[in-house]
């Protein structure tokens, strides 16, 4: 049940009627018209803009059009009334018995309640996280994981098929300084007395890799030159930082699909491959680039290089792919990489970065368009900083790591669906504010324990109805009489849950999985108020004194932790049976 499509299709057939009848002309096109909440509840339960929309082409005003479109519309039975509003809106009210029967369908359906077929099984890669594989996971990563997770939760439950991929950066500079970083360790390990200069990694985290080097190889690389042992390292501390990285993700509830290997792009002739595709577009050339603007950097000189016509599609400048001494930059194993994943046949690309990597984003989406002649979209996300925090105060950094507070260090703290929520409660491209001591206050002020103990309050209420022997299962709730629920609190739940299905597909649209977080706290606010009034208004309370009346009020809370559960699914959070 998808309410909204639901009235939406009602009023496309009865201006499809109009125009048969010859109150419209024939042939209009209905694309642009909605069907959604009004901005203010008061208005109705739902507003339609298509006497605005359809005004210029049929050569009309807008409240002559709705205004022979209200009438169509309440002889359905569904529709209460159908009031023409300022120059041509039209506020819908609906029937009681729809919002009856949003909760029997929520609760006959169950958790497919709100999934959608939008999607239509289009092929999305979600690339995230994908850090540097030289330390363990930080606070900033972990916002980019939660973010990267829950959009491809959200993305598969409303229809698409989704891969979760990390790229695995081991081709760069900075593996060559890990295997630096490692050999000081080994060498450590070996009782040697070591001095870690500028640039090295000086965490602690990887003194156990330095020790399980020595137990691998023993002496084998004590006094030898760095062209022993650097390749040799490079893999191996590689391998013992992914190892690392997954345990974090792990703890986080994060688990990839595909780990590409950036240093599978080199010496294959997949950077070539791909270089050759723009090539033959016509899209590389040999060039000059102009001085960059501002103060000239005191290395900067005119030289010829290989450039990628990157303007075509949107970008500022054209971009370098190959130096003058005939090494690869940056960006070239950046194209042959989304080549690839273009090559293996996705329809959609999504990747999330951090703030930092904002240059980026106009350069890959015009590699991408270029590669794909603009069939295949690239959506790039960027996810803002985190300020984490101690009763206002800033957190002191991680000893083990050094330099930052870890992800692993957060999950200790808090705990992984805590840190999940908190992540989402605000859009990824606005900073984020991560108090670890007011997200364990047990408040409505704490996000996540508010929608937490709502679903909390309907398993006690559950548990209550099984103790007094009342038959609260999903189907035999579906099943009973639910014209009680007349109260207009109850009704504004139910209408929030009618708001389920629409808000999903927003969500999975817009790539917005915060809408998510969003709307689970003001369902929870609905059935906390519901509870508190039913404190003073008896006949609100789920368990009634006659117990025949019990099952339809016990109906509405359980369709809402239906939802609940539902929702915090997609953002990787599991909900509580009760509080502690």
């Amino acid at each position: 049940m998808h309410l909204f499509a639901d009235i939406r299709a009602l009023v496309i057939d009865a201006l499809t009627a109009m125009a048969a009848d010859g109150a419209l002309p024939e042939g209009l096109e209905t694309a642009n018209v909605t069907v959604e909440p009004p901005r203010d509840a008061a208005h109705g339960d739902m507003a339609t803009n298509a006497a605005m929309v359809l005004a210029k082409p049929a050569k009309m005003k807008p409240r002559d059009i709705a205004e022979a479109l209200a009438p169509r519309l309440e002889a359905d039975g569904r529709i209460a009334s159908a009031e023409v509003a300022g120059p041509g809106f039209l506020n819908i009210r609906l029937a009681p018995e729809v919002w009856r029967d949003t909760v029997a369908a929520v609760l006959s359906q169950g958790p497919a309640f709100g999934r959608s077929q939008m999607g239509a099984g289009t092929r999305v890669n979600v690339e995230y996280v994908s850090a540097n594989p030289t330390g363990p996971l930080h606070v900033g990563h972990t916002r980019g994981a939660v973010f990267g997770d829950a959009l491809a939760a959200l993305l598969e439950y409303a229809g698409h098929d989704v891969t979760r991929e990390y790229v695995i950066n081991d081709g760069g500079a900075q593996i060559d300084t890990l295997a630096r970083s490692v050999y000081l360790r080994y060498l450590e390990a070996h009782g040697r007395d070591v001095s870690f200069p500028e640039g090295v990694y000086p965490g602690d985290y990887l003194v156990p890799v330095g020790a399980a080097l020595k137990d691998k190889v023993g002496d084998a690389y004590l006094d030898q030159p760095e062209k022993v042992w650097l390749d040799p390292i490079r893999d191996f501390a590689t391998d013992a930082m992914m190892d690392l990285i997954r345990a974090d993700l792990k703890r986080l509830g994060v688990e990839m699909d595909v780990f590409f290997s950036e240093k599978s792009l080199y010496g294959t002739g997949r950077i070539e491959a791909a270089i050759a595709a723009l090539d033959a577009k016509g899209l590389i050339y040999r060039g000059t680039l102009a001085p960059p603007k501002g103060k000239l950097p005191e290395d900067w000189e005119a030289r010829e290089q290989t450039l990628f016509r990157s303007t075509a599609y949107g970008d500022d400048v054209d971009r370098p792919i190959q130096k003058s001494d005939g090494a690869w930059t940056y960006f070239a194993p950046d194209i042959a990489y989304h080549f690839d994943k273009v090559e293996r046949g996705f329809d959609a690309l999504i990747n999330v970065f951090g703030a930092d990597h904002g240059g980026y984003v106009k350069r890959m989406k015009a590699a991408v368009a270029a590669l794909t002649d603009d069939r295949v979209p690239l959506d790039i996300k960027l996810t803002q900083l985190v300020r984490l925090t101690r009763d206002g105060e800033p957190l002191k950094m991680s000893k083990r790591a050094g330099t930052f507070v870890t992800l692993a260090d957060v999950i200790e703290m808090v705990g992984a669906d805590v840190t999940r929520f908190v992540m989402l409660t605000r859009k990824n491209d606005a900073p984020l504010d991560f108090d670890v001591s007011k997200v364990l206050e047990q408040s409505k002020d704490n996000p996540v324990y508010y929608v937490q103990y709502a679903h909390a309050r309907v398993q006690s209420v559950l548990r209550r109805a099984a103790e007094q022997r009342i038959d609260a299962s999903d189907s035999a709730l579906a099943q009973a009489d639910l014209s009680g629920l007349d109260h207009p609190a109850e009704q504004a739940l139910a209408a929030k849950l009618a708001e389920w299905p629409r808000l999903v597909e927003i969500a999975a649209r817009t790539h917005e999985p915060h809408r998510i977080a969003f709307y689970l706290y003001e369902l929870a606010a609905g059935l906390h108020g519901l509870w508190n009034l039913g404190n003073s208004e008896t006949q609100l309370r789920f368990l009634q004194d006659d117990k025949s009346h019990s099952p339809a009020k016990i109906a509405l809370p359980r369709a809402v932790s239906i939802v609940i559960a539902a929702g915090l699914g997609i953002l990787g959070v599991a909900p509580a049976d009760e509080m502690r």
